[in-house]
This record gives C-alpha cells, sequence and structure tokens, in this order.
C-alpha cells in the first residue's frame, strides 16, 4: 500500500479516469476528497469506495465545479478541515469543449473549456501551494494528454489547455524548486471514455479525419486500460517517484517506474518536457546563425 497515510484531492472523481485514479488511491492506502460536478455521481462512488477502508483511512466527496474559482476555494477550506495532512493534488477534471474550426465554434463554450481545463487546473494549484509550502512537502498531479504534443484541428480549446497545462507544470515545478513539492504531468493515453464516444460522434467534419480515424482505431482494437493512467498517478503520489518533477510522462510509453534511477540526469535535463525543435534536431545543416 504505497499510499498508506496520504490523503488527497481528486477532481473529476465521478466517471471515467477520475474514478479509477480514486480506486487506485484508496485500494493503495490513501485517504481522498472526490471532487465533482454532479453529487449523485460522486455520492455513488464515495459509498462503493468506503465499504473496506484500512484503519484511518477516510473518503469523501463534494460537489465543485473547477470553473469557477470560488468553488474551489470552498474545496480547499474543507480538505484542511478534513485533513491536516494534505499531501497530494490530482487535478483531473476536463472536457474537450466545442468541436469545429476556431471560425465556427461558440465562442462562450469555447472560452469554458479553457476555465475548466486549464485555468480551473491552475487556479486549484494556486490554492494548494501555501499549504504544501508551509508543509514542506507536497505532489501535484495535473493531466494533460495528446493534445499538448500535437495539433488537434476541430478540438483547439482542448488542445491548448493541455499544452498549457505542461508548460505550467514545468514553470511550477520552477517555482517550487527546493521545497520538496514535486510537479508533474500525466499523459493517459487513449481511454474508452465518454471523450471518446464524444470524439467518434462528432465524425471527421468536425474533428479532422486523421484524429476521427485515430479514434476510431483505438475504439475497435483498444485502448488503454485506466488502470495504467492510474497506476502512475498511484505512483507519483508516492515516496517512490520523489525529486522526479517538472515532467509530461506517459503512462503507456515511458518507462515511469524505472525513473528514480535517472533522477539526477532527469533534473539537469529536458528530458519528457516540452521544447522547440530547431532544423539540426531533425539532421538539417541549414538554420543556424
Amino acid at each position: 500500500m504505497i499510499l498508506k497515510g496520504v490523503s488527497a484531492i481528486v477532481t473529476g472523481a465521478s466517471q471515467g479516469l477520475g474514478v479509477a485514479i480514486a480506486e487506485t488511491f484508496v485500494a493503495q492506502g490513501a485517504s481522498v476528497l472526490l471532487c465533482a460536478r454532479t453529487k449523485s455521481l460522486i455520492d455513488d462512488v464515495c459509498h462503493r469506495l468506503s465499504k473496506n477502508l484500512i484503519e484511518g483511512q477516510r473518503v469523501y466527496g463534494r460537489t465543485c465545479d473547477i470553473g469557477d474559482p470560488a468553488q474551489i476555494d470552498a474545496a480547499m477550506t474543507e480538505a484542511h478541515k478534513l485533513f491536516s495532512d494534505l499531501g497530494v493534488l490530482v487535478n483531473n477534471a476536463g472536457i474537450y469543449g466545442p468541436m469545429a474550426n476556431i471560425e465556427d465554434v461558440n465562442w462562450d463554450e469555447w472560452v469554458q473549456a479553457i476555465k475548466i481545463n486549464l485555468l480551473g487546473t491552475i487556479y486549484f494549484c494556486r490554492a494548494v501551494m501555501p499549504h504544501f509550502r508551509k508543509r514542506g512537502h507536497g505532489k501535484i498531479i495535473n493531466l494533460s494528454g495528446g493534445g499538448a504534443t500535437s495539433p488537434m484541428p476541430g478540438i483547439s480549446s482542448y488542445a491548448i489547455s493541455k499544452a498549457g497545462i505542461v508548460r505550467f507544470t514545468e514553470t511550477l515545478h520552477k517555482e517550487a524548486k527546493g521545497t520538496n513539492i514535486d510537479v508533474n504531468a500525466v499523459a493517459p493515453g487513449v481511454l474508452a471514455t465518454q471523450l471518446l464516444d464524444q470524439a467518434i460522434a462528432a465524425g471527421p467534419e468536425k474533428i479532422g479525419h486523421a484524429f476521427y480515424q485515430q479514434m476510431v482505431k483505438a475504439r475497435d482494437q483498444g485502448t488503454t486500460p485506466l488502470s495504467t493512467p492510474a497506476s502512475l498517478c498511484a505512483w507519483l503520489a508516492s515516496p517512490a517517484s520523489n525529486g522526479i518533477s517538472g515532467k509530461l510522462l506517459s503512462a503507456v510509453w515511458d518507462p515511469w517506474r524505472d525513473l528514480p534511477a535517472h533522477r539526477d540526469e532527469l533534473e539537469n535535463s529536458d528530458i519528457y518536457t516540452l521544447r522547440r525543435i530547431v532544423p539540426k534536431d531533425r539532421g538539417a545543416d541549414w538554420g543556424d546563425v
């Protein structure tokens, strides 16, 4: 039980990956405050996860729309009342947002997706950082995705927000340097969740033929098990990952369990980060001044 004695907040914990993260954290011994927008769903998850707890372990739930800073503040206030030793924040809540070319999308819906996916994640980090600094330790895990590393025509608000999460993760890591606060982003892979269903339902005209075919192939040939990114999140929340920070880690492709052996190299390099590619990086002999 690698998270025994750990207390965590998990957002977007009423369905899909959020539920899988909550299940894994509880199975590994953590106490959790689960946040989501729909009370009935979060109540159901809490009821199910509360059945086989070990001594001292607790599971709580509350409604929280991370697009609303006031609700985040209220969630943090409750977390401080529930846990004297809050040590982990998992920012999982997110939506695809409107799907169409930028000139055709509903602008209010586009902005709302940015508020939820990017600004909500950043504000939750802002809210928890004073506590982690005072405590002298903490773990922040931000869910990113494929939108961070490749263009996603027709789903621009999602792609932009996920790329922003990665750069914010790298930046917050630098701000937290020397505090024993680790901040990482997770690329979970293609998952069998409502987001997959929404992308396929939107069709190739709205999200592009390439991405549409990728989603259909994943649906037909097999998606990433939810347990894979959930296990990475649990590992990042545990002492095993201490000192691994400022990175975008793929739950599917990266050998994350082996990273402690490369801790010093990771700390002093741009491995697992977003960087600009110049001609010489691709073997070209032009472009250098």
